[in-house]
């Protein structure tokens, strides 16, 4: 008898079977193409079209094999490599495994932010000892009422979860390299304090039994860098967002499954929801700044693909926690949304053009890169394929067929190639649509998780509107993607800003600003192909549908009416509605009640009443909080006269005279605020309350 596999030769042999069957479905598709083009010699355009259509079927071939991969896994159970769990529930690991839950914030609504992280840390006070865990609020915000409200909103935390948890708030002054920046100041600060940190982004919500076991895994296997836990959408209710969390649901668990068997410790990194080891990262993970300017110079946007590929570089495993539950985020809730955060990751990831031929990364990390850039020049391939594909059809219904050529004694016949056209459709459809099957056939492995979805026939009519909705969007986004890339290409980069995290309904307006472009270019295609082409028209049709609709398709999917009515018939539901954890429980409950998790004792700002900077300024408390968390750092004299200026003006003309970056600025500095604050009581001939102070 042979001997088993090494751990290194197990991983080889699946990226070998999955390199041949994406390699050999390519080779199929494209000799059928080539069949066709073959019958009167090959022209340089039908060169161009064959190449790029070989470039992108193996690019859907191979999300298609690993869905097909992991369905075979979680179906028949294939083992991987088990990285074991040190805890499942609530025992006790190891005090010196101290764990920070780490979240970068910019701009954000800090009563949403508040409600997640007291659902995480809930979870957490059910399945955790003291003193494991801390939470650090890490702020770049700029607004200075977001900045006030979010040091109320800590304060109230700090009390709430005192002698269980502890929470720490810190605020940067200047937001160096985003959200990388503020990674890195927050290890190079705190971070030797712990062995581990888990990042969340603002919408991130993940219940204590996944922290624990998290923490557990990183325990049994020293060798392992950073695990990422796939995060699921939930908690949105327009039709754009919960289509978009029953594919997740559905199609997502295969997808993960498949990239977790052949990839095992040569995973990625997605930025968020992922345990780290902090020394490791400390010492490998400094991001390079890119030569040249922005958009592909600079500070590299993307930084979680990089981060992976240092750490292995470095000899550390990755690993994608596929198996474990209770990761969840939220996602954009309108199409215009998903555009908007599409444009900020198309442009880090084209950054990491400049990163591939980095020295020393590992041959998979390369490829991640690489993927993350083909994710954007796809859609800017497939529409010059269709641009290509039209221009081809226009010259074939221009060229006279010749019957008799020179020196045959019988007639040249045409020859059909239907057959061929249509077997080459059936297959780039069924490689498209077969994840989607496979992940409806699997929720039939487990009833519960069919139940969750609305039970067999609800679960199928969700899969088949789901799948009419991609067909509608697909074109637009496509669209959307293509301009991204060419607009990046020119070379205008994009602003950091604050994502929408709740539901908000696109107007008329918004809808027609964002999708005209979109209408008039699928409208000027739809009219000369029609004139010109009319085969071809028949063939592109349903590509135009989407396009042409888009303005009212982009009202019409971020209704959260239509979105809570479907929920209401059990279409597109998921268990995260049906059959919501704990954690999920704790946050609906937190969000029914936002608004009171940022009320300090001072009261809130009301509708009227004085603003967080005002209050920030006569509040005692307000103001004493404020500046507690204050760094105090020297000021120039120059800089000292400055700020005098503004004081002087603030109590001439009031707060309205000073712009977001002078109240900023006085907010920075804790000598400011301190004369300030004296120079609003200075005057007052009572003792008044907190409150009185706050309207005075």
């Amino acid at each position: 008898m042979g001997s088993p596999p090494t751990a290194q030769a197990r991983p080889r042999r699946r990226r070998l079977l999955l390199f041949f069957l994406v390699v050999a479905s390519t080779l199929g598709a494209v000799l059928v193409l080539g069949t066709i083009f073959a019958a009167d010699g090959f022209s340089l355009l039908e060169l161009a079209i064959l190449c790029l259509f070989a470039a992108l079927f193996a690019w859907i071939t191979t999300a298609c094999w690993i869905s097909v991969i992991g369905f075979a896994v979680r179906l028949l159970g294939l083992r991987r490599r088990n990285l074991g769990d040190a805890s499942r529930t609530t025992e006790p690991l190891d005090g010196s495994s101290a764990t920070a839950l780490v979240m970068p914030v910019y701009n954000e609504d800090p009563e949403r932010v508040v409600a997640g992280l007291r659902a995480t840390l809930d979870s957490l006070c059910e399945n955790t000892a003291r003193g494991q865990f801390d939470l650090y609020i890490l702020s770049d915000t700029t607004d200075p009422e977001i900045w006030l409200a979010e040091e109320l909103a800590w304060s109230r935390l700090n009390r709430e979860y005192a002698g269980r948890i502890d929470v720490f708030y810190r605020h940067r002054p200047r937001n160096l390299a985003r959200k990388s920046g503020n990674i890195a100041d927050f290890c190079e600060s705190w971070g030797y304090r712990y062995q581990y940190m888990v990042v969340l982004d603002a919408d991130s919500v993940m219940s204590g039994e996944c922290l624990t076991r998290l923490v557990g895994r990183m325990d049994r296997n020293p060798r392992v860098g950073l695990m990422q836990v796939p995060p699921v959408p939930v908690m949105r209710e327009s039709l754009f967002s919960r289509s978009q969390q029953f594919a997740s649901s559905v199609y997502g668990p295969p997808f993960a499954a498949g990239l977790a068997y052949w990839l095992e410790g040569d995973s990625n990194y997605w930025g968020h929801n992922a345990i780290i080891r902090v020394r490791p990262f400390v010492e490998h993970c400094g991001l390079p700044v890119l030569p040249g300017r922005e958009p592909f110079g600079g500070e590299i946007l993307s930084h979680d693909f990089v981060e992976a590929a240092l750490l292995r570089r470095a000899g550390w495993e990755v690993w994608l926690a596929d198996d474990l539950g209770g990761s969840f985020e939220e996602p954009p809730p309108t199409l215009i949304d998903h555009a908007k955060r599409d444009r900020r990751w198309c442009q880090g990831n084209l950054q990491h053009i400049g990163v591939l031929l980095a020295r020393g990364l590992k041959p998979l990390s390369r490829l991640h890169l690489g993927m993350g850039v083909m994710s954007y020049f796809s859609s800017l391939l497939w529409l010059l394929l269709l641009a290509l594909s039209g221009l081809e059809a226009l010259r074939q219904s221009q060229t006279e067929h010749s019957y008799f050529i020179e020196g045959d004694l019988f007639p040249n016949w045409p020859v059909s190639y239907a057959f061929e056209a249509t077997t080459l459709l059936a297959i780039t459809l069924t490689i498209l649509y077969l994840p989607k099957l496979l992940g409806y056939v699997m929720l039939f492995g487990e009833r519960r998780r069919l139940l969750a979805h609305g039970g067999a026939v609800r679960a199928f009519v969700s899969v088949v509107l789901e799948s009419l909705m991609s067909i509608l969007l697909a074109p637009i986004l496509m669209l959307f993607q293509s301009g991204f890339v060419v607009s990046i290409l020119a070379g205008r980069s994009v602003k950091w800003a604050a994502q929408q995290r709740d539901d908000g309904e696109t107007s008329w307006r918004e809808a027609t600003a964002a999708h005209w472009g979109h209408t008039a270019v699928a409208l000027a295609a739809g009219i000369a192909s029609y004139v010109y082409i009319p085969g071809f028209f028949l063939w592109l049709t349903p590509v135009l549908v989407g396009p042409v609709l888009s303005i009212p398709l982009s009202r019409f999917t971020s209704r959260v009416d239509i979105g809570r009515r479907l929920k209401r018939w059990g279409i597109f539901l998921t268990p995260g509605e049906s059959d919501p954890p704990r954690v999920l429980q704790f946050l609906a409950r937190n969000l029914d009640d936002r608004a009171a998790a940022v009320v300090p004792e001072a009261g809130a700002t009301a509708s009227g009443g004085p603003s967080l900077f005002e209050q920030a300024i006569a509040d005692p408390f307000v103001n004493a909080l404020h500046r507690t968390l204050l760094e105090r750092q020297p000021r120039a004299k120059s800089e000292r006269l400055r700020l005098d200026g503004l004081i002087a003006r603030l109590q001439e003309n009031g707060p309205a005279s000073l712009s977001q970056t002078e109240k900023r600025d006085l907010l920075c500095d804790p000598t400011s605020m301190a004369t300030l604050h004296a120079l609003a009581w200075q005057d007052e001939p009572h003792s008044p309350t907190p409150r009185d102070a706050a309207a005075h």
